[in-house]
């Protein structure tokens, strides 16, 4: 096949996703991610980012990486297992486990990273990895690098998951049940506690990725472990800087065997370079304000609950949610990008999630509540939803 084309797929790959309008269009932001924002030019209220409590623009943490870029330069310059460990890398790990009240903790380029390099190496052949069937895809794909058999449990459902312990219990050496925290397109709590105490009961490692109940859910924001009081039964937390800590970078917290084990076999840590030391400091500096400035996680569920009562009450279908993040239900896809499309218009930032990344009748537009927004951001964007709602016959 001499006259093979070894590129032309990615261009008809790209334009089928075209065709269907499964393409991403990117959007620039111009400035900090705030509350209020300008996206393409045009002031809008941010009701798409991650950044829950806004202490990406919090002074501690934007003095805290300035002062490290002075003392410890730009970059590492390596990765930790050869020199690039520094100070601050340790400084961080401490604080994080002493945050999550665990032994030890290591501090990964991403969330994604942790699941990726993290999951693959703590079940193998003869092991039996068992998943919500709405996991995050950064954990799917941390099970599809395993030889381990893979059991899919239905989504939240602790009875179907009870099936699949007793499934892997058989001939499993070992079984790893793993699950999201929060599930990042409904904005649902997986049943932790009664996950922990069941998986307990067949000797099963638990797994939680909790990037979206940290900052948000337990004591102190320390997420959906402590929120249902179950850290003892809870082997590896993932969590991510990336959302409510208003950074970058993930980390698992446990044990020490666990931190020792991660750094000796986890490649996405082994053989990523360091973070530099402008982001390791902020990161440090976001715990400190999480742990010394409790105001922003009861801003984050007053302004959760009033938007998510006034959505209701306009007749808007915001399915399960039990947390900040918040879908208006919409079914149809195209209803769902025009809804978006109109709201930017009107001075709203909130994006569709489609087919594929949801069933095809579950589109929605997902809005995530953040604790700098003042309540006249809320009510403008409500009136916004109210307005479209009614020009698209979503709401009468």
């Amino acid at each position: 096949m001499a006259n093979r084309d070894p590129t032309s797929w990615m261009r008809a790959e790209y334009e089928s996703l075209v065709a269907q309008s499964l393409d991403w269009k990117l959007r620039v932001l111009q400035g900090p991610s705030a509350p209020r924002s300008i996206v393409d030019g045009k002031t809008v209220i941010m009701l798409c980012s991650n950044n829950y409590l806004n202490l990406s623009n919090h002074p501690k943490v934007k003095r805290a990486a300035r002062e490290a870029i002075k003392t410890h330069g730009a970059g590492s310059g390596s990765v930790r297992p050869i020199a690039g460990n520094m100070d601050l890398h340790e400084e961080l790990e401490r604080r994080i486990a002493r945050f999550k009240r665990r032994e030890a903790a290591l501090f990964y380029m991403s969330g994604f990273a942790g699941n990726a390099g993290l999951i693959s190496q703590l079940a193998g052949d003869g092991d039996a990895i068992l998943t919500d069937e709405l996991n995050h895809g950064s954990i799917i794909d941390g099970v599809r690098l395993t030889k381990a058999q893979r059991i899919i449990y239905r989504h939240r459902d602790v009875g179907d998951l009870e099936r699949a312990l007793k499934e892997a219990d058989v001939s499993a050496k070992k079984i790893l049940v793993v699950s999201d925290g929060v599930f990042s397109m409904d904005g649902d709590i997986a049943p932790v506690g009664e996950i922990a105490k069941l998986s307990e009961s067949f000797g099963a490692m638990v797994y939680i990725d909790d990037a979206h109940g940290e900052g948000v859910l337990g004591d102190g924001g320390r997420g959906v472990a402590s929120h249902f009081h179950v850290e003892e039964k809870i082997q590896v937390e993932l969590g991510t800087f990336s959302k409510a800590l208003g950074v970058v970078g993930g980390y698992v917290a446990g044990s020490n065997d666990l931190r020792n084990y991660a750094l000796n076999k986890s490649r996405t840590w082994l053989l990523s370079g360091s973070h530099p030391p402008a982001v390791t400091a902020a990161c440090t500096a976001a715990i400190d304000v999480l742990e010394t400035e409790p105001r922003h996680v009861k801003k984050l569920w007053s302004n959760t609950k009033y938007f998510k009562k006034r959505l209701v009450s306009l007749g808007f279908d915001i399915g399960r949610s039990e947390t900040p993040i918040t879908p208006v239900m919409l079914g149809d896809s195209a209803t769902a990008k025009r809804f978006s499309d109109r709201l930017f218009e009107e001075g709203v930032f909130a994006l569709p999630i489609v087919y594929p990344m949801v069933a095809k009748d579950k589109a929605r537009i997902r809005n995530i509540v953040n604790a700098g927004l003042k309540r006249q951001d809320l009510d403008d964007a409500l009136a916004a939803y109210e307005k479209i709602g009614k020009e698209l016959s979503v709401i009468a």
